[in-house]
């Protein structure tokens, strides 16, 4: 879910590094609801300045606590299914992480790694944060969980893709499969736009929750439209994602706020590897959803016999509540902590915190069956209502935006020197707006 340009600002500055040390600076320009700019960073120097730069941009590694959570368990022995539009396990950062997969549209290969879809970048973006290996000592990009294995689940999402199944049948199909295939936790860092979802899906998520398996959602991004947390985020027992800036304050756009939200990671300023093996700098709370999907996994190695239910309570009950009454709809019960989440007492709970679906199916689904037949009754005269808002067609997106993902982003100039950074102004042309950062090493 990559967030889009801000709304609150027509140009945006970056500039921090560490001794002094330019990072890098972009100039995002909101010319248009229809328009964007990306911004491209070129490096000169050496490999290893520049392996050191993607590094330093994962800063939620270190104020929040992970490095220092690795010392208890990288997730080794957690299988995490990443369903989005395919994760290439051949990137660097990726080797050796992805385990198995399939692809659920008719679009892809048998192993989920070929990326499908209207934005062919965001699966692998997403399992970096999720249980990126890194490249080396202290450079590429290293996961939250980066001994935890994959499971690349791949689906077309848009429009026109041409896949072979509606939106609402390949997300019922891939929560079965991952679930078939020893997924301990699932990530969905997409959305219905609406908080409805099709009954197929009641099947697949208690199939998933049968199985104890914890599923992990993303919010959503009112920057880009989703003014409103959407499906599967609103299902009853899943663990739904709020955004946060650097600073750990609700983000603005990168974040949708809501009653369903259990706990917020950072959504802004995050950094991801390409399908291609680039970097590139983006925002949205698809990013926050794998990372605490790998604080999930991390619980799971560290606690073996927690259940899913007990393990989403140890997440929740150590979430920091930021000065909040909690839940709150901008933060659900907290900031993540995974220090305390390792380390801390938590009681024991008998059902999920979060709500449950078979209850909800119970209450709602019957409801709707059971419904009288109201032209056999006298009706009394209301007042005239608003009309209720309609129901989701069935387009199911990756966050950020609605009903397509289609953008094209085309380079203006590149202007480069030897030991400078060089920024590279791009105009997007969507029917929302985007903005990323390319790291390019030279």
């Amino acid at each position: 879910m990559n967030r889009s340009t801000r709304l609150t600002r027509s140009e945006r500055t970056r500039r921090s590094g560490r001794n002094g040390r330019a990072r890098g600076s972009a100039f995002v320009v909101r010319a248009a609801a229809t328009l964007a700019a990306a911004t491209m960073l070129t490096l000169t120097g050496a490999g290893a300045a520049h392996a050191d730069l993607v590094r330093d941009y994962e800063y939620w590694l270190a104020d929040y606590g992970f490095t220092t959570a690795w010392n208890t368990t990288k997730g080794e022995g957690v299988t995490v299914a990443v369903i989005d539009t395919g994760v290439n396990g051949n990137v660097a950062e990726l080797r050796g992480a992805v385990v198995g997969g399939t692809d659920v549209s008719g679009l892809g290969t048998p192993d989920g790694q070929t990326p499908v879809g209207d934005d062919e970048t965001h699966g692998t973006m997403v399992a970096g944060l999720l249980a990126g290996r890194g490249t080396g000592e202290g450079s590429g990009v290293i996961g939250t969980a980066p001994e935890a294995d994959l499971l690349a689940v791949s689906v077309a999402f848009g429009q026109d893709t041409g896949a072979a199944k509606s939106n609402d049948d390949q997300i019922a199909e891939a929560v079965r499969w991952a679930v078939d295939n020893g997924a301990d936790v699932i990530n969905m860092s997409l959305t219905r736009n609406t908080p409805d979802w099709p009954e197929s899906w009641d099947d697949a998520f208690m199939y998933a929750f049968e199985h104890d398996v914890v599923i992990v959602a993303a919010a959503g991004n009112r920057g880009s439209g989703t003014s409103q947390v959407g499906a599967p985020a609103t299902i009853p027992g899943v663990l739904t994602v709020a955004g946060v800036d650097k600073d750990k304050n609700a983000s603005l756009d990168a974040s949708s706020q809501g009653i369903s939200i259990a706990v917020a990671a950072p959504s802004e300023d995050l950094v991801g590897v390409l399908p291609d093996g680039s970097h590139v700098q983006w925002d949205g709370t698809s990013g926050a959803a794998p990372i605490v999907t790998g604080l999930v996994a991390l619980i799971r190695s560290e606690y073996p016999d927690l259940d899913a239910a007990n393990v989403i309570n140890r997440l929740i009950e150590t979430a920091d509540p930021n000065g909040q009454t909690v839940p709150s709809a901008l933060y659900g019960y907290g900031l993540i902590d995974p220090v305390a989440a390792l380390e801390s007492d938590v009681p024991h709970v008998d059902e999920n915190p979060l709500g449950s679906l078979a209850d909800w199916i119970t209450l709602h689904r019957r409801a709707e069956v059971e419904a009288p037949d109201e032209s056999s009754v006298d009706q009394p005269i209301v007042p005239m209502a608003d009309p209720p808002l309609p129901r989701s067609d069935g387009a199911l997106t990756l966050l950020p935006t609605q009903w397509t993902l289609a953008y094209i982003t085309v380079p203006l100039s590149l202007v480069a020197g030897f030991g400078t950074l060089a920024a590279l102004l791009g105009i997007g042309a969507t029917r929302h707006t985007k903005r990323t950062v390319r790291i390019r090493e030279q």
